[in-house]
Parts: structure tokens; C-alpha cells; sequence
């Protein structure tokens, strides 16, 4: 199986051409990107960059302040920004039709994106969001399945019940005033906040879903001796989309519902579609976290292909922005249980854009291609890039909701103004891009080729960085007594191929006359050269050689 290649996609901004950009503008303002706007042109240039799937974020329908026929706009008390969030669910069976040309023939029009992504030779996943849906979520496709109907209000939690109910009768007042529909019976918000005044940094416009454990309590049991209803609702959930065509799905704050739940749910999914690949957003440092031991872990244990590797980032932006240096990273390639079944990103819509002048030591784009060499190169594991992050795109400016914050807005009717030059009037070919951002892109195009050889899904990694800390040739610079501050270099290799990399993350400094040792263990494996040698390597720059190949080519 090759590796997996990521595009996310966030299907409201990714083929929106609308250029006015005003701050928590309305969708007539700002426009908004269209399922029908991702032609088979745009999915074989997505293809020809090298992914294998596309993750179309955003694409369940959730709460909006934009009104359709027969489907109001939400109450401006439960919507952030104008657009509001995708993970506030409001109808787990239907499809946002702001994302639609004809909003009556949504789900038709999702359907043949789905068609010509399989046809462009890429598979089509989706978000599931399993913790938490909108405070207006009312299914209209399948009313029968909407939550809470049945429930008590009168206590906090039961295991019959599908939400968690606040005690003593109070009104619930969110940030922007009181929500008289919950007055006196007010409901836990996603994020576990179990307050009649969440604040604007919870998850206010979601509620809490019960999957018959208190989550109060700490760690969900391993075995339920009933299933709840709730989920058996989330198994007709997943298996819609199968039958839609959906072949992946991204699991939204995984670690926050029981394991158990998982593996039920992962088990009948399967037996639907055997290939179905799932992965989760998942921390282990999250106290909310619904196990005692490693959620990664456990995740991985209940039937997940893969799960964020959120260390790893950690550790990689840190060396540009806390001081850490690239011999941290072996951390990584020590957790061998989890090493080859780890996502990894160097973007995504929650976190920063490399080219915010604010984040990543505000070094600018160019940081982004040392961090994805490392991160992609060390497992057999996915791995992911965020639409706009090929051609430099800064997030620049205040978008609405959340101001200046250096990501690119999933709140808010927006487009990117780097993106905008590729899609170059959805002729997806970069037409109005500049040298530099048509030089990136292509960078990130040898990245990924490189990636689809067989020793990147197949071969074991070799760290070199512990056996180079103590020669000075190893990239080191003045002043320092120890290398591997900003080289990192690796192998990765098979009985029939052997490729190793050296990357450069110092932002603005040539490593000239580097020298890296391979060690007599791995030299028996692969039979190589024991030194090689650079002359230069640039800033930010990323070398790589087929070692048995210069081994042949130098008898």
C-alpha cells in the first residue's frame, strides 16, 4: 500500500474567486467556493502534485446565519462569525448548502464531486464530528434521529439521556446575550463546560453529546454492557456517507468519547467497506481525554488507521520559535509503537500558516519545506497538506471572527489571496502566482514524488543525529559545542532501496562542508559509504540520495 497523501481541502474557501474580502462579510460580499467549482481540471492537478485523498473540510451542514427555502438562518446567538462553524453540526445527513450552486440539489451535487474525485484517481474523505453538534441541530433529512427528543431534563447525566443537562434553573447566557430556548434547562457545551455563562472561547454554539458515560468522572469504561442509543446513531451516520461514496473520514476531537465506542463503531463500518480509512484528531496531553493511558494509543487500539501526531509539530515549530534543536526530534523516532500509524502536518485549519510574519519565528514560507521534509519523511505514517500551504499563503489581516490570528478563518465567507492566483480564474494552473510561490509549489511536487517510492510506506528509519552530535562537521555553527542544532538528517531504507535525507532548517544560513557519519550498523545493512560529504546545503533546504545507487555507481 503506498503512503498516504493528504489534501485538505476547506470546500468555502478553495475555489472561491471572490476578492473583496471584507471582514465578517456576508456570503454576498465574500462569495463562497462551490462543490461544483472543484472540476475534474482542479482534482488532476491536486492528483499530479502526488496526493492520494482529499479531505473536503466543512462539507456536513452546520449552523449559518445565511437563509435558504425551507431552511432559516440560525439564531446569530449560536453562529460564529457569519458563515459559522463546520463543527457545529446541525444535520449529520445533510450537506451545507452554502456550498451549493442550486441549494435544493446539494447532496446531488456533492454526490458528482464525489464521482470525479474517484474518476481524477484520488479518494474523498470527510469530517465526522462525534463529540458535539450545534444548539439548533434538527435533522430534516431524518428527523428520527435528531437528538434529545426523549431526554430528562432534570438531571445532569443519565445513560438513557443523549445530552447533559445543567443543574438549578438559571438562563443561559452566551457571549452575546441570553438563549431563551434553554432558559432553565441549559445544555453542557462541547468542550465539557458545564456553565449557564460559557464564554467566547468555549465551544458555546455546540452542545455535548452522552454516549452513556459520564465524562465527569474521568475514563470511560472499556466495556458497556448495553449500547446507548446514541451510538447507534453515529453507526447510521457513518454508514450514510459509505453509501454515498465517502471512503475516509477524519474524526474530529477523537479522544473526547469513549473507546469503546470506537471499536464498536470502527468494527461495523468495516464491514461495510473493509478499505475505509479513518484517522483522528487526538491529544494525549488533553485532560479531557477519555482514558487513563496514552489516547493515541488507545485510539490506534480501537481500530484507527492513524491519529495526529501533534508532538511532532510541537517539537518542529519550536525550533524556530522556543529553542529547541533538531536532535529533539529523535524523541519521535524512539515511540516505535506509534512511529509509522502517526498524521502528520506542518498546517492545518487549526493551526498557524507558516508564512504569518507572527508565528514560526516570522521566517516566512520557506520554513514550511524544512519542516514537511522531516515530518513526512521519518514514518510510513499519512501525511497531510493544507490547501494555500504550496503557495505561501500568510493568512494576513483580520478575517472576522477571530480577528489577526494567523490561521486562515473557518468562520467566515472568506477567500485566500494566495490561493485565489492559483486557482487563476479556475483554470488551476497558477497563472497569476510569482516565481517564488511557482518555485514552492514545485518543491512541494519533487516532495511528494519523492514520497511515493516504495521505501517511504515500506522501509524502516535510521535517525542519524545521535551518531553525528559530537562531529563538528555535522552543520555545526560558531559558538556552539554540540551539532544538530538546525541539521537533521536520516535513512530510510529497504532491502532494495536505500534513501537518505539531510535537511537544513536554519532559516537564513548555507551549511557549507558538512560531513555526516553513518554508523557501522547501518553500513552492514545497506552497505554504503561510511561519510558523506556536502558542500553546501541552503537555507532551508532539503538534500536527498538513493545510497545503493551511489553505492553502485562509485564501484
Amino acid at each position: 500500500m503506498p503512503k498516504i497523501r493528504l489534501y485538505q481541502l476547506f470546500v468555502r474557501y478553495f475555489s472561491n474567486t471572490v476578492e473583496s474580502r471584507v471582514a465578517g462579510g456576508s456570503m454576498e460580499q465574500n462569495g463562497c467556493g462551490k462543490f461544483n467549482e472543484i472540476s475534474d481540471l482542479a482534482l488532476e492537478s491536486i492528483r499530479a502534485m502526488g496526493f492520494t485523498h482529499v479531505w473536503y473540510t466543512g462539507v456536513i451542514e452546520h449552523a449559518s446565519s445565511t437563509a435558504y427555502p425551507k431552511r432559516p438562518a440560525d439564531d446569530p446567538l449560536l453562529v460564529k462569525g457569519k458563515a459559522g462553524s463546520p463543527y457545529a453540526i446541525k444535520d449529520y445527513f445533510d450537506v451545507c448548502p452554502d456550498l451549493a450552486e442550486n441549494a435544493e440539489k446539494r447532496l446531488e451535487e456533492f454526490k458528482a464531486l464525489l464521482e470525479r474525485t474517484k474518476k481524477a484517481g484520488l479518494l474523498a474523505v470527510i469530517d465526522f464530528v462525534p463529540n458535539h453538534v450545534a444548539r439548533s441541530y434538527e435533522s430534516d433529512v431524518r428527523p428520527e434521529t435528531s437528538f434529545g427528543k426523549e431526554d430528562r431534563t432534570d438531571v445532569f447525566f443519565t445513560p438513557d439521556n443523549q445530552f447533559f443537562y445543567l443543574e438549578d434553573e438559571q438562563h443561559l447566557m452566551l457571549p452575546g446575550g441570553e438563549y431563551l430556548p434553554e432558559r432553565g434547562k441549559g445544555r453542557v457545551t462541547g468542550n465539557n463546560s458545564s456553565t449557564w455563562q460559557p464564554s467566547r472561547n468555549d465551544w458555546y454554539e455546540t452542545v455535548k453529546l452522552n454516549y452513556g458515560h459520564d465524562y465527569t468522572q474521568g475514563a470511560a469504561p472499556e466495556v458497556f454492557e448495553e449500547i446507548p442509543d446514541t451510538w447507534h446513531r453515529m453507526n447510521e451516520v457513518f454508514a450514510y456517507w459509505q453509501g454515498l461514496g465517502v471512503q475516509g473520514f477524519r474524526c474530529d476531537m477523537a479522544h473526547m468519547v469513549p473507546m469503546a465506542f470506537w471499536k464498536w463503531m470502527i468494527t461495523h463500518a468495516r464491514e461495510r467497506d473493509k478499505d475505509l480509512y479513518i484517522f483522528g484528531e487526538a491529544y494525549d496531553s488533553d485532560p479531557m481525554k477519555l482514558t487513563q493511558g496514552n489516547v493515541l494509543q488507545a485510539l490506534l487500539d480501537a481500530g484507527f488507521d492513524a491519529v495526529y501526531d501533534a508532538e511532532s509539530y510541537d517539537i518542529v515549530k519550536g525550533i524556530y520559535e522556543s529553542g529547541k534543536w533538531a536532535n529533539d526530534i529523535d524523541a519521535v523516532l524512539m515511540d516505535e509503537s506509534r512511529l509509522d500509524r502517526m498524521l502528520r502536518y506542518v498546517e492545518n485549519h487549526d493551526e498557524v500558516r507558516v508564512a504569518h510574519p507572527k508565528h514560526w519565528g516570522g521566517w516566512g514560507a520557506s520554513v514550511g519545506k524544512a519542516a514537511s521534509a522531516i515530518l513526512f519523511g521519518i514514518g510510513k505514517g499519512p501525511v497531510m497538506l493544507y490547501s494555500g500551504q504550496e503557495v505561501a499563503e500568510a493568512a494576513m489581516g483580520a478575517e472576522g471572527f477571530c480577528d489577526d490570528n494567523g490561521r486562515s478563518t473557518i468562520f467566515d465567507y472568506w477567500s485566500l489571496p494566495e490561493l485565489c492566483k492559483w486557482v487563476n480564474a479556475y483554470q488551476f494552473d497558477g497563472g497569476r502566482l510569482d516565481n517564488y510561490q511557482k518555485n514552492l509549489r514545485e518543491w512541494y511536487v519533487a516532495l511528494f514524488t519523492l514520497l511515493s517510492k516504495p521505501v517511504f510506506a515500506e522501509g524502516r528509519v535510521y535517525g542519524l543525529n545521535h551518531f553525528n552530535r559530537e562531529n563538528e562537521k555535522f552543520g555545526r555553527l560558531e559558538g556552539e559545542n554540540c551539532s544538530g542544532h538546525w541539521l537533521y538528517a536520516f535513512v530510510r531504507y529497504t532491502e532494495k532501496e536505500a534513501i537518505v535525507m539531510v535537511i537544513n532548517l536554519h532559516p537564513t544560513k548555507h551549511l557549507r562542508n558538512v560531513e555526516v557519519h553513518i554508523p557501522d550498523a547501518l553500513v552492514e545493512k545497506i552497505h554504503c559509504e561510511k561519510h558523506l560529504m556536502f558542500n553546501k546545503i541552503e537555507p532551508c533546504g532539503l538534500f536527498f540520495d538513493d545510497l545503493l545507487k551511489s553505492q553502485e555507481a562509485s564501484k
